[in-house]
Parts: C-alpha cells; structure tokens; sequence
C-alpha cells in the first residue's frame, strides 16, 4: 500500500455538523447582537472555538469584552453545540464513508482521526465510531490548532508511523496547509479540493480507495 496510515479530520470528512455550528454560532452571535451569516461561517472551518469567536465578534460594537467574558461565550456556544449534537446517530454517518473505511481497514491501513474539535468523543459515539479508529487527536490534547501541524504529528506519533507514511484527509484549507507543514501527503474533499494545494484532489470520500493503492 502507498500509505500505511491514514488521518482524517472529523468535520466535514467524516460527518457533516456544520450546520449545528452554524445554529450555535448564530444563536451566540444573536444574544450579544453581534452580525453573523453562513458565510462568516464558512470562515470558521478548521479554526479553534476561540480564533472562531474572535471571526465572530470582528463586527460586534457592544460593551468591551474581557478575556474571562470571552471565555464564557465560547463555552456558552458550545453548551449550544454539544445540546444540537444529542440529534446525531449513526444514520449521520453515510454508507460510502462507513464502507470506504472497512475497505481501507481491510487493507491493513492504520485509521486515525486529526481534528481541532473538543467534541470528537461526543461525536464519534454519536454516529457509532466511539471505538473504531487507531488513534484520535484532537482537541483535549493539542495546543495549537491547525494550520499549525501539531495535531497530525501526534495522530502520526499515536500510530507509531512517520510523517511521509500518512496521508492527511482534510475539506478545509487551513487543515491541508497543516499536512504540508508537517511533510504530509494531503487528499481535499469540498472546499479545499478547489484550493491547488493538497497533493489529491477527491470528488468523493470512495476515492481514497484509488488514491491508496
């Protein structure tokens, strides 16, 4: 096999919960009558929750916000999030992803999960992956949050596999420039497969069958 690993980001690869982000944000952004639309959204993909609430307050003109105010909004959104996440099941999960990666397990390639989102337990379970990959980073154990490489070197780390073993599979641009910081190969699904940088370009989550021969 050209890889012996594999390292997925969760949101927008594996399942899609933009939309409850979307929800969390807006219903956020409308308590303290800060402007916010799908596609200051849009913004947000791969970035922290709180570098994605810095985006969100960029138009806010209400009373000054300290450190400790901040705080408490993004937890406040993320209560919002987590509640918008109970909805989820495994019926979130689509068969093409599910079989694309039975497929590529049985082909001995080791799966982990790179992802910037303190949820990832909550969602895994939620759409019946709780215990599948090999290794999961995320963001209960990175410091720095992507373009910065951090959390595909220790997904790399966990697998016991070096960097140019794995392949990066990403849908955001800021995610795809932290695979070729950390000397990653790259395959782009959605937004990022339009950006030129990924070392594949996929129109489908299947294509990775090809791609990892």
């Amino acid at each position: 096999m050209k890889y012996k690993g594999i390292i997925f980001d969760l949101d927008g690869v594996i399942c899609f919960t933009d939309h409850y982000h979307y929800l969390a944000w807006k219903a956020l952004a409308d308590s303290i009558d800060a402007p916010f639309d799908e596609t200051k959204n849009d913004r947000l993909r791969g970035v922290s929750r709180m570098a994605s609430l810095e985006i969100v307050l960029e138009e806010y003109q209400g009373t000054a916000l300290g450190e400790e105010d901040k705080i408490a909004l993004a937890a406040k959104k993320n209560d919002l999030y987590r509640n918008y996440l109970q909805s989820m099941s495994p019926a979130d999960l689509s068969d093409e992803v599910r079989d694309t990666l039975n497929a590529l397990r049985a082909k001995g390639i080791k799966l982990a999960i790179g992802s910037s989102s303190k949820n990832t337990p909550l969602i895994l379970e939620r759409i019946g992956l709780g215990d599948f990959f090999d290794a999961i980073s995320d963001g209960n154990n990175i410091t720095k949050s992507k373009p910065d490489p951090e959390v595909f070197l220790m997904a790399a780390d966990m697998l016991h596999l070096d960097p140019k073993e794995c392949m990066v599979v990403e849908d955001a641009e800021a995610g795809i420039q932290g695979a070729i910081a950390g000397g990653f190969d790259s395959a782009a699904l959605g937004p990022a497969a339009s950006s030129g940088m990924a070392t594949y370009n996929m129109k489908s989550f299947g294509d990775l069958l090809t791609i990892a021969e």
